[in-house]
């Protein structure tokens, strides 16, 4: 292991918390855009969790390169994708370097309308032959659906989301849900998400939206799943991580970038 190489093993950490948009905002003067907190610093949305056999990233947002230095992981096993929004997928190249550091491609795990998006963005990397001159990131796709599946010495679970009209995917990593671009929550999810230690739950801003959770529709979700400790992310400029907290059940607690939580997950094979 090298200096670049932090093993997160049995954790998730946020590399990512904020909207699409990150926050500050380009040219915004807001309060929380200038905010001397670093907790209001937030990249776009994505974790990194230390699973038995390796590490797992979930989405490559277009802050990946910056998110991967700042938390000192330079190797990562398999990307998992919770849907094909821009601010979720267009960092893909940046993996580039993690796969000639490690001299094979990179498995990619998603939905079918995720592989076709990365299809199309990516094309260069898909021509046959390749393209002589720079790199291009080496992907090997691994189809999912709502099936629970195998991974890096894990059993993962898909949670069936709504992300306004679009269905996107939660995952469930043993006592932790990771739920991040939603606000519709379908009935057939609500079992699978039954006896959490941690929810991770999207939680856009104070007024409502038409396809991110409030911060009261989030705390109503909290409230039915009853995890021992919530943790909100996908937070846009309208939240202050000071001001919101102070105001906070116990319990439900903003997440931040940089923010590790420990990470306990079944290692048998289904």
């Amino acid at each position: 292991m090298t200096a670049t190489d932090r093993s997160l093993t049995g954790r998730l950490r946020f590399l990512g918390t904020g909207t699409s948009v990150g926050v500050p905002v380009v040219g915004c003067d807001c309060p929380v855009c200038t905010s001397a907190d670093p907790r209001d610093k937030r990249l776009r949305t994505s974790v990194a969790l230390g699973l038995p056999a390796g590490t797992l990233l979930v989405d490559t947002t277009p802050d990946l390169r910056t998110q991967l230095l700042r938390a000192d992981i330079g190797r990562v096993d398999a990307v998992l994708y919770t849907h094909d929004h821009v601010d979720h997928v267009y960092g893909l190249d940046d993996v580039r370097p993690l796969c000639t550091r490690a001299g094979r491609s990179m498995p990619v795990f998603c939905e079918e309308r995720v592989e076709r998006r990365i299809r199309r963005a990516f094309d260069y990397a898909f021509e046959t032959p390749p393209a002589p001159g720079g790199g291009i990131p080496r992907l090997e796709f691994e189809r999912i659906t709502t099936a629970p599946f195998e991974l890096l010495g894990a059993v993962v679970v898909p949670l069936r989301l709504r992300h306004g009209v679009f269905d996107v995917l939660g995952f469930r990593f043993g006592s932790l849900a990771y739920c991040t671009d939603t606000n519709q929550i379908p009935d057939e999810t609500w079992p699978l998400l039954a006896g959490l230690d941690t929810l991770v739950l999207d939680c856009l801003r104070e007024s409502r939206h038409p396809t991110h959770f409030s911060l009261a529709e989030a705390l109503a979700v909290a409230e039915r799943v009853g995890a021992r400790r919530t943790l909100l992310t996908h937070m846009g400029h309208e939240i202050g991580h000071a001001a919101v907290s102070a105001k906070l059940p116990a319990g439900v607690e903003l997440a931040y970038d940089g923010l590790e939580v420990p990470l306990h997950v079944p290692s048998r094979p289904l």
